[in-house]
């Protein structure tokens, strides 16, 4: 039997598509092991998703290391250490720099709440309700030097005609799921 893929996964926060890729990998929907978790806020509830899940972390406070390049060579080290193939970057909050995305070109991709060209950055759900759009979505897309301007891979749209953050908001989380998984199941294979 081939080994199956390694994958990590970054994230800031609450770890619903950090969940939602990990219990893929584990009922073999993905042919992959998440193998690492790398947070850089030590609160955050992903760290106790990850911690009951047995997946290994790397939490860090970047406030810790002298510059963005230090803490992303320690990362880009466990990532070659335990290695990881492709990097998922799921509500992972900082800005990728030269020094990660050299050492794994074309392996780290993104989940964007919007229908990338369109709202980059982070209040794209809020950006798009006060813009009036009626079709929201979410993008995959290589991470480059740009903020959200990577390589699209997938796109799905959300129809919404209404001023609710809170609803518009759970709306596009569930079509992320469901695109991010059978997007890092392309990739992969």
């Amino acid at each position: 039997m081939a080994a199956r893929h390694k994958i990590a996964i970054f994230a800031s926060g609450y770890g619903s598509n950090f969940e939602a890729i990990a219990r893929a990998c584990r009922d073999g929907e993905i042919d992959a092991e998440v193998v690492l978790l790398v947070c850089d806020k030590p609160s955050a509830r992903v760290c106790s998703v990850a911690e009951r899940m047995g997946i290994p972390s790397l939490v860090f406070s970047p406030a810790d290391y002298a510059s963005k390049a230090d803490y992303e060579r320690e990362i880009a080290e466990r990532c070659e250490r335990a290695e990881v193939e492709l990097i998922c970057l799921a509500g992972y909050m900082r800005i990728v720099g030269p020094t990660l995305l050299d050492a794994f070109a074309d392996r780290i991709v993104n989940l964007h709440p919007s229908l990338l060209p369109s709202f980059k950055g982070a209040r794209a759900i809020e950006q798009a309700l006060e813009y009036g759009v009626k079709v929201f979505g979410a993008t995959v897309h290589y991470v480059d030097r740009s903020l959200d301007g990577g390589r699209i891979i997938a796109q799905r749209a959300v129809n919404y005609d209404g001023d609710d953050i809170a609803e518009i908001t759970a709306m596009i989380h569930a079509v992320e799921h469901a695109l991010y998984i059978e997007t890092i199941k392309k990739l992969l294979t």
